[in-house]
């Protein structure tokens, strides 16, 4: 079995961090999105890994290299527009031949292993096994009709969802999948839709079976997304210090201190990560926070948030909560008069201010 992973797509959701970042790159708990998906695939017995990107640009190929770190093998495969899930398989044949493969969108995240997928696919003898997740907004998603323990349809962001089930992102397909995504057509919006293709597969007889996600699963394509998805990485987080922490500290809870970084006279109540190289001083760091690399903290309080790396944050008046820091960025105390509030805020922030 082969494994097909997307990390293409515009971020539009996510800007401004993805104007300058692939959305797959994002960090969850101070580790790339797309780490996790490599991880599992490799913990499955995987070792040929194709990853979808943008035509233009290298990021995600210079990230991740070829793959040894993980023991796999990457292909990538360019998409030359992001014209739908259906296109990122149907330009995928030549890597994937007639094997077996999952796909797997690499901007998903899942609690536990592939293997149950895999297996359950090899045991119903089907040509796509879809794995299904309870949410309470399936109209964001692609939405099973379900009968008698049978998938009947499955229609894609429908107005009037006919389940609580949204078809998550993580799919089995035999090689009949190559027939359906050559045979549909564009949706209204304009791409080819992996919904569509499974209705094909369902209207031509190929059978569907299918797994419930007990755990959580998360696609990431909005912050409060980003933000959920790393609360629940960090819930599952083990004591970590490499760096050092001085005896007018407070520590407690699950906390990573990476190596370099410094805690002084400074509470932090985990579950949380601090990356390498990062200072926090006179600080409050609340739970499900990850700092990223080369931070400054400053007489400032943060919760449930993620900073990425570089960030500066000094002398802020109010807790910042719920927050998504991209690099680099700084929110200081400002030193001169009159005293105002002043931004530099790139397309689609957000600022709340109370």
């Amino acid at each position: 079995m082969k494994a097909l992973i997307t990390a293409g797509g515009k971020g539009t959701r996510l800007r401004p961090l993805t104007h300058t970042q692939n959305k797959h790159l994002i960090p969850i708990a101070n580790k790339p999105i797309l780490h996790y998906a490599l991880e599992k695939v490799a913990a499955a017995g995987i070792t040929e890994v194709g990853i979808t990107t943008h035509q233009a640009g290298n990021e995600v190929k210079e990230a991740l290299g070829a793959g040894e770190r993980w023991g796999l093998n990457i292909t990538y495969i360019p998409q030359e527009e992001p014209l739908g899930l259906a296109h990122v398989v149907k330009i995928s044949r030549n890597f994937i031949g007639d094997e077996p493969f999952i796909f797997y969108l690499g901007d998903n995240m899942v609690v536990g292993g592939l293997e149950k997928f895999i297996a359950a696919f090899y045991e119903a003898k089907s040509n796509c096994h879809l794995t299904l997740s309870r949410v309470k907004d399936p109209e964001r998603f692609g939405v099973p009709e379900l009968k008698d323990n049978r998938i009947i349809a499955i229609e894609e962001k429908p107005a009037h969802p006919k389940s609580a089930f949204a078809v998550s992102g993580i799919y089995i397909y035999d090689s009949s999948i190559f027939q359906a995504v050559n045979n549909i057509k564009p949706s209204a919006r304009g791409e080819l839709e992996i919904s569509d293709a499974h209705q094909y597969l369902l209207d031509h007889n190929y059978s569907i079976s299918y797994s419930e996600i007990t755990g959580w699963w998360k696609d990431t394509g909005k912050p409060e997304d980003i933000l959920e998805a790393n609360r629940l990485i960090l819930e599952h987080t083990q004591s970590r210090v490499a760096g050092s922490v001085d005896k007018l500290s407070l520590v407690t809870g699950e906390v990573v201190i990476e190596e370099g970084a410094q805690i002084i006279n400074s509470v932090l109540r985990g579950p949380i990560v601090i990356g390498k190289n990062t200072i926090v001083d006179n600080s409050f760091i609340g739970p499900f926070t990850s700092i990223g690399d080369n931070c400054t903290i400053k007489k400032s309080e943060v919760e449930f948030s993620i900073v990425l790396n570089q960030c500066e944050i000094t002398d802020v008046g109010v807790r910042i909560e719920s927050s998504l820091l991209g690099a680099g960025a700084r929110v200081v105390k400002a030193t001169v008069r009159p005293k105002t509030h002043r931004f530099m805020v790139g397309d689609q922030s957000l600022i709340e201010i109370r």
